[in-house]
């Protein structure tokens, strides 16, 4: 199929959509259907979303074609994409992999290879023997540290601009033969992502520099099981500058009590966005903390008079299953301090 033109919207998580003609909902919508396909619901598959565009392509195929007849058939395609705001790793792969699906018809090894790895990406599952400086992930999450415009329209679209054709890069590379999830041979030589490994290589540093004023403690979450507890080493840090943090502190053995790593992460960025999660290697989820902080925002919201339109996300759906949490799209009323408290109270609860 040829596509004569790409056009795009950014909505926030969360937010529930409809097939329409000619559009495709993409980590967007709160279903899998044709036309629209995310993950992030409680029917959905254990995918992310450009795993499901790969394992099920009559989702784009069957939803975007040409029914017309005559020379509207003929026709180059129009297509309009909605995503979330300030599009990742996910977003950018499934919009890749559905642009190239359409143009081609069919889903082709090299397309599997980057579903398989977009897959461990979200799930914060990437091999923490593999040097994480030369991973597609962090190379890409190092160029959008540059992005940044007053605009956060025009930031997402550079995200699309700059991902897209670093999809495109790793499409190209897997077709020739390379290795994509780990291999710094890959990106050698390609001045651009060069200077992406270096800042990635010096974002360790970073996160040394944030570890010495982390407040750090220990927790007992949830098996995933539902059976019981675990015993976990949990961090908490403001306004990180390391954009990487997460990765670095599941592997930082050193600064962890358990020597394990740190198995939560509590973040924010401002006093606007928080998340919580926790490493999917440790078995543990958070599983009920998400109505303890809805619980607070509902009743805090009440006293202030704002609307209750908006709630924190509890990570509930099968791919995510519990594991992460991110604070309501219009900011959270809840302090820092009333946020850990929360975290302190569901900790020290559980059976």
């Amino acid at each position: 199929m040829n596509i004569a033109e790409v056009t795009y919207q950014f909505v926030n998580y969360g937010e529930h959509l409809k097939p329409t003609k000619n559009v495709l909902a993409l980590d967007v919508g709160m279903k899998t259907v044709p036309g629209v396909i995310d993950h992030h619901h409680p029917e959905a598959e254990i995918e992310c979303t450009a795993s499901l565009v790969v394992k099920y392509p009559h989702l784009v195929l069957d939803h975007i074609k040409r029914e017309d007849s005559g020379e509207e058939k003929k026709m180059p395609l129009r297509l309009h994409i909605i995503t979330h705001r300030l599009p990742d790793f996910d977003s950018l792969s499934s919009i890749f992999l559905s642009i190239k699906l359409l143009e081609t018809g069919q889903v082709d090894p090299h397309m599997e290879k980057i579903a398989l790895y977009t897959k461990m990406v979200d799930s914060s599952s990437l091999p923490k023997e593999i040097d994480l400086t030369s991973t597609p992930y962090s190379i890409l999450r190092s160029l959008f540290t540059g992005l940044y415009k007053e605009d956060e329209k025009e930031t997402s679209l550079e995200r699309i601009r700059e991902g897209l054709k670093f999809m495109n890069f790793l499409y190209s590379k897997s077709v020739e033969g390379y290795e994509i999830i780990q291999n710094r041979i890959l990106f050698s030589g390609i001045d651009r992502y060069e200077r992406a490994m270096l800042k990635a290589e010096n974002d360790y540093i970073n996160y040394l520099a944030v570890i010495g004023r982390a407040r750090k403690m220990i927790l007992f979450l949830p098996l995933v099981s539902g059976q019981g507890k675990k015993k976990v080493d949990g961090l908490i840090i403001k306004n990180p500058r390391s954009f990487l943090l997460k990765e670095w502190a599941h592997r930082d053995r050193e600064n962890s009590s358990l020597q394990e790593g740190f198995s939560f992460l509590l973040t924010n960025i401002g006093n606007k966005r928080y998340f919580l999660g926790v490493d999917p290697e440790k078995g543990v989820n958070l599983r009920g903390l998400g109505d303890v902080l809805n619980e607070k925002e509902t009743k805090k919201r009440t006293e202030e008079g704002r609307s209750l339109g908006f709630r924190w996300y509890d990570g509930n759906c099968p791919f995510f299953n519990y594991r992460i949490i991110d604070a309501p799209q219009d900011v959270t009323s809840l302090s820092h301090a009333e946020i850990v408290e929360a975290l302190l109270f569901f900790s020290q609860h559980q059976e």
